[in-house]
C-alpha cells in the first residue's frame, strides 16, 4: 500500500461526513454515520448507516469493498462499536475483512463503546487513529451526542413572530403571520425532528396538524401538554395516530381511557404541572431524541426558564401587531436584569419569503 500524503486522509474522512447524511430517514436514536475504504489511494467501498436495526455503516462499505477490503484503510466518522445491540459488533467485521488501518473523526459518547472500540482493533495490531475532523463529525451527530452524554432530547425551539413580537393578534388570530413560503420552511424543521411539542392552548385555538405535509417526509410524534386533559378527540393531532399527551395524575381517567381507546400515548405525572424534565427523560427512554418546541408562549417561556433549548428558529415576519394583549412569543417568569438574559450565539439569518429567519444557540450568563 502506497503511503498517503497529508491532505488524503481529511479528504477522505470528508467524504464519509458527506455520506453519513445520505440517510434517507432519521437513523435516530442512533446517530448519521458513514464510511469509506480505500486502498492505494481510491475509495473502493462506501457506506451509511440506514437507521436503528440495518447494518452500520463500516459493514456497508466492507460489503461494497469486498475482497478489496484486505489491506486496506477504513474512513468512518464515527469510533466503531465493539458490542452486540440491534446489530453484531462493526469490530468483528473490520477484523475478518482484513482491513490494516482505521481513521475515525469523533470518539463514541455511548458508554457501552467510548474508547473500547479504538482499543479492541489496536490490541489486534490495526494502526487507529482518532479525532480526523472531528468538529464536523460531532456537529453532524449533536443530537446524539446530547442523547448519549444527557439522557435528555436535543430540543429545538421554532418560534414565528410579528416585527414587535406578537405570535396572535388581541383576538387570538394568527393565521397567517408568515407567508407560505416561511410556512413550508417551518414544516421543512418538523420533517427533521421525531417529535413536535405544543401547549394544549395551541391545539384548542388553532387545531394544528403538526406534520410536515410533505411526501414522502416521516410523520413526528405530536407531543401535547395538557394538564388536565382538555384535548378533543377529534382534534387533528389525536386524530393523526401518532399523539402524545403529557398530563398531571389529577387528569380525569375516564378522559384518559377514551384518548388511549382513540389510539393517544398517555403520559402522567404527579405534581400540578407536567415537569418538563420528567417528561424530556421519559421521551428519551421511547427513544425520541429530536424534539420541537412550537408554543405557546407560555410553553416557551417554561423552556427558556428552565435551560431547556439547545437551538432557536425564530421566523420574523414585517408585520407589526401591536397591543399589549396581542400574544408575545415566550411568556413564563423572565429574568429581573439584562445580564441575566439569553443570548444566541453562532447566530445567522437569512431571508424565506416575505420573513426573515434568525436561527443561533441559546448561552445563558451562568
Amino acid at each position: 500500500m502506497r503511503a498517503t500524503s497529508h491532505r488524503l486522509p481529511e479528504s477522505y474522512m470528508r467524504a464519509a461526513l458527506r455520506l453519513a447524511r445520505e440517510c434517507p430517514v432519521l437513523p435516530y436514536p442512533n446517530p448519521w454515520v458513514g464510511c469509506v475504504v480505500v486502498r492505494d489511494e481510491r475509495v473502493v467501498g462506501k457506506g451509511f448507516h440506514h437507521g436503528a436495526g440495518t447494518n452500520h455503516a463500516e459493514v456497508e462499505a466492507l460489503l461494497d469493498a469486498g475482497p478489496r477490503a484486505r489491506g486496506a484503510t477504513l474512513y468512518v466518522t464515527l469510533e466503531p462499536c465493539c458490542h452486540y445491540g440491534r446489530t453484531p459488533p462493526c469490530t468483528d467485521a473490520i477484523l475478518k475483512a482484513g482491513i490494516r488501518e482505521v481513521y475515525y473523526a469523533m470518539k463514541d459518547p455511548n458508554p457501552v463503546v467510548s474508547s473500547k472500540g479504538a482499543r479492541l482493533l489496536a490490541r489486534h495490531g490495526l494502526r487507529v487513529h482518532g479525532g480526523l475532523c472531528s468538529g464536523e463529525a460531532i456537529a453532524v451527530n449533536e443530537v446524539y451526542v446530547k442523547f448519549q452524554t444527557t439522557g435528555m432530547p436535543f430540543v429545538t425551539v421554532k418560534v414565528a413572530t410579528s416585527l414587535d413580537g406578537k405570535i396572535a393578534t388581541r383576538t387570538g388570530q394568527s393565521k397567517w403571520i408568515t407567508d407560505e413560503y416561511a410556512r413550508g420552511r417551518a414544516r421543512l424543521l418538523r420533517a427533521e425532528h421525531q417529535a413536535v411539542m405544543v401547549g394544549i392552548n395551541t391545539v384548542l385555538s388553532d387545531d394544528p396538524h403538526l406534520g410536515p405535509r410533505q411526501q414522502g417526509a416521516a410523520e413526528p410524534w405530536r407531543i401535547v401538554l395538557d394538564s388536565h386533559l382538555r384535548i378533543p378527540l377529534d382534534s387533528k393531532v389525536v386524530k393523526s395516530g401518532k399523539c402524545i399527551v403529557a398530563c398531571t395524575a389529577a387528569a380525569s381517567a375516564v378522559k384518559k381511557a377514551r384518548l388511549e381507546r382513540a389510539g393517544t400515548k398517555v403520559l402522567s405525572f404527579r405534581g400540578k404541572r407536567v415537569p418538563l424534565r420528567g417528561l424530556l427523560r421519559r421521551l428519551a427512554k421511547e427513544e425520541i431524541i429530536s424534539l420541537l418546541v412550537e408554543g405557546g408562549g407560555e410553553v416557551l417561556g417554561s423552556f427558556f426558564d428552565s435551560r431547556l433549548v439547545d437551538r432557536v428558529c425564530w421566523f420574523i415576519s414585517p408585520v407589526i401587531l401591536g397591543s399589549v394583549r396581542s400574544r408575545i412569543a415566550v411568556a413564563g417568569f423572565g429574568i429581573d436584569r439584562l445580564d441575566q438574559a439569553c443570548r444566541l450565539q453562532e447566530a445567522k439569518i437569512e431571508q424565506v419569503g416575505n420573513a426573515w429567519l434568525l436561527q443561533g444557540r441559546p448561552r445563558w450568563p451562568w
